[in-house]
């Protein structure tokens, strides 16, 4: 949001300039194409012509030639460019500002108050681009060439707060208060940059506190799981171990490396393992019906609950729409985990806890979400499903 109007944040009596401007009537009058013709003056050009014709375009050709006439000095080619720069600016066409105010200070007039002026002409066009470090670095060049310069400390004072270093913004407002002691946008930006930097300083800690809790959470979690002996399969890359290194050498890998890695549900599912007040871990749980594509989650599952527990409320009164033959009735089911490596099906006794059923030795939780292979008991499917592979019972 523009502090003070584009009039005046370019500098060098630009609002005199404007104010002669206004006591002076034009000779010639415009005709009915008076937009056309207004158009062909170069301060209220909407778009500059590709091709400059000195006959159609006097005015222009003429500024043209003024700016790049080179048998001028270097400090009349870095005012006209100046000039161009603030009318572009005026336009609040702030990239052809910036470049014209650059052309200006590569001319290296030596004129320190005209180099100070584009300087803080150009950190004023950049910030309005939203260019604040360059805007910044401006203002620290126009400071270092005139330290007492009012416009170059309050735009490093602006720079600063948008870039959200509020101690380095008090820092420029006190710099410019002890020379310009009485200025209200000085005090004013000072007093912004405090109220931000205890604001900021408040949620630091606030985000300490947090993170410090967060972290006593995820010690305590990773404890209570390690304790039972679960092992979570954790990314390959932070299984260090070779591609030919045996399942439970990974297994136990996993082990010593358990950290939230291994919990990554969160992401997929919405949940995560998590710890109640009374020690007991409630995991998110998927059930797989392969024979439908079909699937079930259970975000919380204590872990000591029974396989039968939740399947007998699941398939109770009232079965799921996609079991046209009314065969996933409780006492039909069967379930199973996979473990992977060598094709092999452990069958899971329903009336077993979570808690068991993970603590075995061929058991890896995989991203933090324990998943189960629901099959019915006699059907065809089954026999298909587990042709070709081995099948245990825990």
């Amino acid at each position: 949001m523009m502090s003070h109007g584009a009039e005046s944040d370019s500098d060098d009596g630009m609002d005199d300039f404007m104010d002669k401007f206004k006591d002076q009537r034009y000779k010639n009058g415009f005709t009915d194409n008076w937009e056309e013709e207004f158009n062909k003056i170069p301060m209220f050009m909407k778009t500059a012509p590709e091709e400059i014709d000195p006959k159609k375009y006097p005015e222009l050709a003429c500024i043209q030639s003024i700016i790049h006439d080179e048998d001028r000095s270097p400090e009349e080619l870095a005012q006209s460019l100046k000039d161009e720069g603030n009318a572009f600016f005026k336009e609040k066409n702030y990239k052809h500002a910036v470049i014209a105010y650059t052309a200006g200070l590569m001319k290296k007039c030596g004129d320190q108050e005209l180099e100070v002026i584009l300087l803080t002409n150009r950190a004023a066009a950049h910030f309005y681009l939203g260019n604040m470090r360059s805007s910044l670095n401006d203002a620290v060049a126009a400071k270092k060439v005139k330290p007492d310069h009012l416009k170059a400390l309050i735009r490093g004072a602006q720079c600063c707060i948008e870039l959200r270093n509020f101690s380095e913004s008090m820092k420029w407002c006190d710099e410019g208060l002890k020379v310009h002691p009485t200025d209200n946008k000085l005090q004013e930006l000072r007093a912004t940059a405090d109220k931000h930097k205890r604001a900021a300083e408040r949620d630091a800690r606030r985000n300490k506190v947090k993170e410090k809790k967060l972290l006593g959470e995820k010690e305590a979690l990773l404890a209570a799981i390690k304790s039972r002996g679960i092992k979570l399969l954790q990314p390959r890359s932070a299984a260090k171990g070779s591609d030919s290194e045996d399942e439970e050498d990974r297994c136990s890998a996993a082990v010593e490396q358990l950290s939230l890695d291994g919990l990554s549900s969160r992401e997929v599912t919405g949940a995560q393992v998590s710890l109640d007040e009374q020690g007991s871990l409630h995991w998110p749980v998927l059930f797989l019906y392969p024979e439908h594509q079909q699937s079930d989650f259970i975000s919380a599952f204590c872990e000591n609950n029974c396989f039968s527990d939740h399947l007998s409320v699941m398939f109770g009164e009232e079965l799921p729409p996609w079991d046209s033959d009314r065969k996933y009735l409780p006492q039909n089911l069967q379930l199973y985990f996979e473990y992977e490596e060598k094709e092999t099906l452990y069958q899971v006794d329903l009336e077993t806890s979570l808690l068991k059923t993970l603590q075995h030795k061929r058991y890896l939780v995989k991203a933090g979400t324990p998943s189960f292979i629901v099959l019915v008991k006699g059907s065809s499917f089954r026999e298909q499903f587990l042709s070709g592979k081995k099948v245990h019972g825990l």
